[in-house]
């Protein structure tokens, strides 16, 4: 178990080793459940088999869902059970069903208890500490939001066997991320666990989930509400945003990231930033095995994709902003990225992938 402190309330992860503490829930006064109607369908006689049906709201978790229309789906659920700030609400799924429910526990009567079961790899590896909760709006990514942690984090790994492929390799993503944005030693470390972690060995899964919250802790810390330092979080999260909206959230989350990432280090080694040596060692070590999609030439527009960036909550100027690795894997923030820097970037994608 490790504490994370915050200035809401401090909370709990709990890493669990068998699925028992499901039914511990039951245990809970005034509780109920929202839980990713998929998940549901693959556990609902097996790990959840402890959870009363009638307690539950199905949700889909399709990124189109991240919306208000869903979050008053959740609170006419709550307000129908006469449900007050004594109510706990237990949700179960990925990021997406983390938006949903964190939002909604924050903001009903001001605020009720929140439990979070995490059930993908980006998830349990990334979004379920950090108190963030997202909303799409007018087809701008998370640009409604709030910070609000749950109570307690229970993340049990057996759920990411069943995990489809887009989102497995999403949540590879943001672990590779992590392992980058760690330092110099944490992504060699992750270049030789990279291998087995794609082949989803159960042991190697558990150490990059444990291994990456312990990298986001340290960057969290200090800067719950992402005013300094873990802004370098962000790191392929720039472009990544701006491809979830040209490719219409065909590209994953932590797939787009990926590509953000390759983008962010052009622009860092045009800018003499990053050595030609580390570019490359990132690009073939860890970016490209951990790649499963290919953009299109429509995601790759560098007029669309200048636009999505412009829309950036991290802009603050005229420049766009964009987070990037120096060598040893340093981060900075710089807010004058250009225009002509984006398009020469894309340009060198394009050929990568032989868009035309």
């Amino acid at each position: 178990m490790i504490k994370l402190k915050s200035s809401i309330r401090d909370y709990y992860v709990h890493f669990e080793e068998t699925a028992e503490f499901v039914g511990g829930f039951s245990s809970i006064p005034e509780h109920c459940y929202v839980v990713d109607q998929n998940v549901w369908r693959l556990y609902s006689d097996t790990l959840l088999k402890t959870i009363d049906p009638e307690n539950v709201l199905l949700l889909q978790a399709e990124e189109e869902r991240k919306s208000l229309e869903t979050v008053l789906e959740v609170y006419n659920y709550l307000i129908k059970r006469s449900a007050k700030r004594n109510m706990t609400l237990i949700s179960i799924g990925g990021g997406i069903i983390q938006d949903i429910t964190g939002f909604a526990c924050n903001t009903l009567y001001r605020g009720i208890n929140w439990i979070f079961v995490p059930t993908t790899l980006l998830a349990q590896a990334d979004s379920c500490i950090g108190s963030k909760t997202s909303l799409n709006y007018l087809h701008n990514k998370n640009l409604i939001g709030s910070f609000y942690p749950p109570s307690h984090v229970h993340i049990y790994t057996p759920f990411l066997a069943t995990l489809e492929n887009d989102y497995f390799f999403s949540g590879m993503g943001e672990v590779v991320k992590l392992a980058i944005v760690g330092g110099e030693s944490t992504m060699q470390e992750m270049v030789d666990l990279l291998p087995a972690a794609l082949e989803r060995a159960p042991e190697t899964l558990a150490a990059c989930v444990n291994r990456s919250l312990a990298i986001k802790q340290g960057y969290i810390a200090g800067d719950e509400f992402d005013t300094g330092r873990r802004n370098m979080l962000n790191f392929g999260h720039c472009f990544g945003h701006a491809l979830e909206s040209t490719s219409n959230f065909q590209i994953p989350h932590g797939q787009a990231v990926v590509i953000g990432i390759m983008l962010a280090n052009i622009v860092a080694r045009e800018r003499g930033l990053l050595s030609d040596n580390v570019c490359a060692f990132m690009l073939e070590k860890l970016l490209l095995p951990g790649l499963a999609v290919r953009p299109k030439s429509r995601d790759l527009d560098p007029g669309a994709v200048i636009a999505g960036m412009q829309k950036d909550k991290k802009r603050v100027g005229e420049g766009l902003a964009l987070i990037m690795a120096k060598d040893l894997c340093e981060m900075v923030k710089v807010t004058d990225l250009k225009p002509s820097e984006v398009s020469r970037a894309i340009a060198e994608i394009r050929e990568l992938f032989g868009v035309t």
